[in-house]
């Protein structure tokens, strides 16, 4: 697909009745007339958002990550809301909280995690007590307050930014915690050619997307999602990639073993096996390819794996590890073709 520009046609909107397929190539193609040189991140957001996951994003200040998450909301027709993390900021302040009004009777306000698409900006900037009530709800779909439970909207997205270039004044995240995220991606910094067309968009008159889908067409493609055929073969292959971050020697890969304290859970392997058949249904099939799970790998393990301190005194990335992961582990032949593509 081509790169919009500021002053190419809007596509037409696909009716309701169009292939899966043909409406998210909409919604992408609108998603990119905003967002620059990051068709990666609009890519695994959306498979995220099929798959009912939630994604960590990792990036320098200034890279547009809450004008991508908003313009994602109103493509698809959900509720926004931000939270900025702080170091006073207390759980009521999230999930909410009970409040007095004018008659002297306490009432329920919800707070802003009671959205479609919620993204929680500098997460570890906030204390671990924080961070905890975020990633309940995202685990469980509701919050209790007061004795009473409330179920967020659905559908429910969480986009969650750490900035890495902080050391004081953050709390990071816990392993454990982590694991909730579905993927967590890398955002670097755009290319000079990218840039420049940045700008030159947003000088004068920024691009308004426009809305494609509504809360109920999400829905319908979340079901469909998860109806998409997935062969014992792929499932097993998504399996062994993650048993080889816990177990390399087993993988022939011994040489990983000093690097690794601690590998992917099963987590891990649920992650990549939802998220490949959202890709098959972006890339319109029923049906999982291997190339789906191997597309996936990076961004649904890289955050579930604990390094050693050898490997961060070699400065070992975990891309780097995981690349070896995926080099040993060859890709199964499945030949699913007649299945047919995604009605």
């Amino acid at each position: 697909m081509s790169e919009p520009t500021e002053n190419s046609n809007p596509s037409p909107v696909p009716s309701r009745a169009a292939p899966p397929r043909e409406r998210l190539e909409s919604v992408l193609y609108e998603l990119r007339r905003v967002i620059v040189g990051q068709d990666h991140l609009l890519d695994r957001l959306l498979v995220s958002l099929l798959s009912r996951g939630h994604v960590l994003l990792e990036g320098v200040p200034g890279l547009a990550k809450t004008l991508t998450l908003e313009t994602v909301s109103r493509v698809a027709g959900g509720r926004f809301s931000r939270i900025q993390f702080t170091p006073d900021l207390v759980p009521s302040d999230v999930v909410g909280g009970q409040v007095l009004n004018q008659r002297g009777e306490f009432t329920t306000r919800l707070g802003p995690v009671f959205a479609n698409f919620v993204l929680a900006d500098e997460i570890n900037r906030a204390p671990a007590k924080v961070q905890s009530a975020l990633l309940e709800v995202m685990a469980e779909g509701h919050a209790s307050i007061a004795g009473e439970t409330h179920q967020v909207p659905d559908p429910f997205f969480v986009l969650a930014t750490q900035n890495p270039i902080e050391s004081e004044g953050v709390y990071a995240l816990p392993e454990a915690q982590v694991d909730r995220f579905a993927m967590k991606l890398i955002v670097g910094y755009p290319s000079a050619v990218d840039e420049e067309e940045i700008v030159r968009r947003m000088a004068s008159d920024p691009p308004r997307p426009r809305q494609l889908l509504d809360p109920e067409q999400i829905r319908e493609l979340q079901e469909t999602t998860d109806q998409v055929f997935v062969d014992h073969r792929v499932r097993s292959y998504a399996v062994r990639l993650v048993n080889a971050t816990r177990r390399p020697a087993a993988e022939g890969l011994a040489e990983l073993d000093p690097y690794l304290d601690l590998g992917g859970s099963p987590r891990a392997s649920l992650s990549l096996v939802r998220g490949a058949r959202a890709l098959a249904v972006i890339r319109g099939r029923n049906y999982v390819m291997p190339e789906d799970v191997q597309a996936l790998f990076h961004d649904c393990v890289r955050h579930r794996i604990v390094l050693s301190y050898e490997a961060l005194a070699a400065d070992v990335k975990p891309d780097q590890v995981l690349d070896e992961v995926a080099r040993a582990i060859p890709m199964p032949e499945v030949e699913l073709g007649g299945r047919g593509a995604v009605a």
